[in-house]
């Protein structure tokens, strides 16, 4: 590897590596998520900065803002953060084979506040 793969994009060439012939069989069960953060890192080493400074790019990048508007994204950051999303919810997601696993959860919400009503969901007899 040179040092173009780090200077352009570092989900490319995790990809580049990750399907690789020669690498694939040992790159199996390491996500592409993880080589892509190895990537950055190397990047974050060959590009000067500290460890810290580095560490909290990839926070930044891989992490969701809950107030991002996503239909302002162009399709690649789109299926960047869709793919970042789907890896929280593998990560978090209870199996039958979990040891903490129950089947048909059932929760109460505290009532303590006044419940707000929406426009869209109430009944009205002149819509009909």
């Amino acid at each position: 590897m040179h040092f173009l793969y780090f200077s352009k994009d570092c989900s490319r060439a995790a990809e580049q590596l990750k399907n690789n012939p020669r690498h694939k069989s040992y790159l199996e069960e390491v996500s592409l998520r993880q080589l892509e953060k190895l990537f950055s890192l190397l990047r974050g080493y060959l590009w000067g900065q500290s460890l810290a400074e580095t560490m909290e790019q990839i926070r930044r990048e891989t992490t969701i803002d809950p107030e991002e508007d996503l239909n302002k994204l162009d399709d690649k950051e789109l299926a960047k953060r869709k793919s970042i999303m789907d890896e929280l919810f593998e990560k978090n997601q209870k199996k039958k084979d979990d040891p903490n696993f129950v089947y048909d959860v059932e929760v109460e919400f505290p009532q303590d506040e006044q419940l707000q009503s929406c426009g869209w969901d109430t009944e009205s007899a002149d819509e009909f």
